[in-house]
């Protein structure tokens, strides 16, 4: 399997063009709704890696982000990304840790 980035562009609010990639969607059993988690692979002042997540939907020819409006929402969202966050964590320790590579 090749190693593909999903990447789309959005506008900003000051007319600057930005490519954001895709981390993730999901369709939420409880909501009924469809997210996307994606980043600009921009940094926050602690270095960590800025993630968005918008309401879309995946059966439109084009596609419109929503914003996410209620707390429940958010709270589903982080979930998920610490879910995440623990994985691959793990992954990193049951490999050893290493990362060898030049």
């Amino acid at each position: 399997m090749n190693d593909q980035r999903m990447t789309f562009t959005v506008t900003d609010d000051a007319g600057k063009e930005v490519e954001c990639e895709v981390l993730f969607t999901f369709e939420s059993d409880e909501t009924k709704k469809n997210y996307m988690v994606y980043t600009d692979n921009t940094t926050d002042e602690q270095g960590n890696t800025k993630v968005y997540a918008s309401i879309y939907e995946p059966n439109q020819e084009s596609t419109v982000l929503q914003p996410i409006e209620t707390e429940k929402e958010w709270k589903i969202i982080e979930t998920i990304l610490s879910e995440l966050q623990a994985e691959a964590r793990e992954q990193v320790a049951a490999e050893g840790g290493n990362n060898e590579q030049a």
